[in-house]
């Protein structure tokens, strides 16, 4: 299986099944001398573990990440950092049945068709538990976008059609609700819906948001890779999100040039803009502005009531999914969108140290 590597010079590589033995991710490419712990790591894991809620799979995992290599005495070695989580709680009885027919809203049908079998307990590498990895690797990214003041920060902007107002954010309410809003009142709103939704045997999907702050100027490279580009790429990456857009996304469709364009002006000798449409990129490149960008994320597929679907000899039969299963993806996603985000800009800002010869000889002669 291919597509298992992202980055360019920090780059990682996940690995696992969400029944194997455990998940893993192996990062190359971090600078020596960042202070990283597995304590530290954990704080990103523990965002995204399950059986947190009464809106979460009621899977017990404890996600303790072990770091393998790459750390000495608390500080990066600038050798690949090796990290795994073991799993503790599978039962790969609950998803014994699913081996003859194809889930809807799953990859069952499509992993068939590419490789000819699945491993079916739980999706395998289709499982949201690929996650794992990818916030592992992605909670050394921000810690190494921090050391340049740069700050990622994702939270649930919506679930469902409850949207937060942003009269009322806070940032540190988003840590404080089981469905990681910066708004009290809406995330009250947003549990009263999953209880309903819950009650019906269904689930919903939401918005995940994220700000990056801090952003450096003239990240991000032209044509194929600008940084637009990539985010797309990465937030795309996470299998339940079905789309994605930065600054006013689609809503520039609707509007005049007049009304989209950021008109720049100065302020004690910084350049400024009025209004961030872009997101914060211009040409594929950072403006110095915040980076906004937000991903739909679809409903989870797996509910517990009767749907139609195929097995596999191709005939049409009707099934009741069991096992242990969001109800909601998104709140327990947000890390995850930070964690690729943070990754995408660690990856292109060091791509961007060699873009001139005066930063090539700051960096070898200064």
């Amino acid at each position: 299986m291919a597509g298992s590597t992202f980055g360019n010079i920090f780059k990682i590589t996940t690995w696992g099944e969400s029944h194997g033995e455990g998940i893993g991710v192996v990062v190359d490419g971090c600078p020596a001398g960042l202070e990283i712990s597995e304590e530290y790591i954990q704080t990103y894991l523990d965002r995204r573990k399950p059986g947190q809620s009464g809106y979460t799979t009621q899977r017990k995992e404890d996600d303790t990440v072990k770091i393998l290599s790459g750390v000495f005495e608390g500080r990066t070695t600038g050798t690949p950092i090796s990290m795994i989580v073991y799993n503790k709680t599978q039962r790969s009885s609950d998803y014994s049945e699913i081996a003859g027919y194809y889930r809807p809203g799953h990859a069952d049908y499509t992993f068939d068709e590419k490789y000819g079998f699945r491993d079916y307990r739980g999706g395998g590498r289709s499982s949201g538990r690929e996650t794992i990895g990818r916030v592992a690797a992605g909670a050394i990214a921000c810690k190494l976008l921090s050391e340049l003041g740069i700050t990622v920060a994702a939270y649930a902007k919506s679930i469902g059609d409850v949207e937060i107002d942003y009269n009322n954010f806070d940032i540190r309410e988003r840590d404080n609700n089981p469905v990681a809003m910066p708004d009290m009142q809406a995330s009250k709103r947003a549990e009263e819906l999953l209880k309903e939704k819950m009650a019906k045997k269904d689930s919903v999907g939401g918005i995940v948001e994220c700000v990056v702050k801090n952003m450096k100027t003239g990240i991000g490279e032209p044509v194929f890779d600008k940084l637009d580009a990539c985010l797309a790429k990465a937030v795309m990456s996470i299998g339940a999100v079905k789309g994605v857009e930065i600054g006013a996304g689609f809503k520039v469709s609707e509007m005049s040039g007049s009304e989209n364009n950021d008109n720049f002006y100065m302020e004690n000798d910084r350049v400024m803009k009025r209004t961030n449409n872009a997101g914060g990129i211009l040409g594929g490149i950072s403006d110095g502005s915040d980076i906004v960008l937000r991903a739909a994320f679809k409903p989870t597929p797996s509910i517990f009531r009767e749907q139609e679907t195929i097995n596999r000899n191709h005939e049409n039969i009707k099934v009741e999914i069991k096992g242990r299963h969001d109800p909601i993806i998104v709140p327990r996603a947000v890390v995850v969108v930070e964690a690729m985000t943070a990754l995408t800009v660690s990856d292109l800002l060091l791509l961007s140290m060699t873009s001139t010869m005066d930063r090539i000889k700051k960096l070898f002669i200064d």
